[in-house]
């Protein structure tokens, strides 16, 4: 991860045991282990290893311990306890990882600790070594809760059934459309009519038509998620350069009314001269 020299002891918190956890008891006992399973974030392995002997076909993940990472998408989706001892751009990885991870058709199923009453780091009871901890609140459907723990139900945003704003596009994008990562505030599709292949939309949730009125936590996420989306552009079509751009207002261009952040890949002799780039907007004053 990204942040690791800042918060480098994040794989301490884990814990041997002999018996399941609390979170895979629950959705082991209700058959909601379906399929091919990941535990992402997986500590020791010791679910992976119990669960596998009650006949579940699950793989471990880990950062520390198992770093080998997964080579394929999921039906469902592990992550117990990892969030609470993460900084929040750590969280926002792991969260768009999962998105990448889990089938359009899958489930995430992602346990967060609701008895934490000390915030920040702390020096480790066992190991003596500063680690981090805070408490998580998603906008994912909750699935179970009580007063230790709180498990929620992850979908892909495309695949929710949502009535909010029906003539919106963006508040509610078509379930055929490959939706290529998510956070809790953003998620990013590629572009119905591209300009250029890996034309790419990153777009906040809340539904706002100027990206000047979005709040600072969701700006940040948004440009957050379009350094991720350029990383998987990159790798996918090799480009050999990028156009950012926001459209706000209907003489700026905008034509759908909800913010979203063109990334659009620009390949050698896609134009005749490429001089410019943004400012060909205006075509006779892209030279200068």
């Amino acid at each position: 991860m990204e942040n690791l020299k800042s918060n480098p002891n994040s794989h301490l918190t884990a814990k041997d045991r002999a018996y399941l956890s609390f979170p895979a008891k629950i959705l082991f006992n209700k058959n909601l282990l379906l399929g091919d399973v990941l535990d992402f974030g997986c500590g020791f392995g010791k679910d992976v290893k119990l669960l596998k002997e009650k006949g579940v076909k699950i793989e471990g993940y880990d950062n520390y311990y198992f770093p080998e990472y997964p080579a394929k998408k999921y039906d469902t989706i592990l992550c117990f306890y990892v969030l609470n001892v993460l900084l929040p751009e750590e969280q926002a990885i792991v969260l768009m990882e999962l998105s990448q991870l889990v089938k359009p058709s899958g489930k995430v199923y992602i346990a967060v600790r609701r008895d934490l009453q000390y915030e920040g780091f702390r020096i480790h009871k066992i190991h003596q070594k500063q680690t981090y901890q805070c408490n998580v609140i998603l906008h994912s459907k909750s699935y179970f809760k009580n007063e230790n723990c709180e498990i929620y139900e992850y979908q892909h945003y495309n695949q929710l059934n949502r009535n909010h704003n029906p003539d919106c596009p963006f508040c509610n994008p078509d379930a055929e459309r490959e939706l290529i990562v998510e956070s809790a505030t953003s998620f990013a599709l590629y572009d119905r009519f591209p300009v250029s292949n890996g034309h790419a939309l990153i777009i906040p949730k809340r539904h706002c038509d100027d990206y000047f009125e979005l709040n600072f936590k969701e700006q940040a996420s948004c440009i957050f998620m379009l350094n991720k989306v350029k990383d998987i552009i990159k790798n996918r079509f090799e480009p050999d350069g990028f156009n950012i751009g926001i459209n706000i207002g209907e003489k700026a261009g905008q034509t759908v009314n909800h913010v979203h952040i063109h990334l659009i890949p620009r390949y050698d002799g896609d134009v005749e001269n490429p001089r410019g780039g943004v400012r060909c907007v205006i075509p006779d004053k892209k030279d200068y």
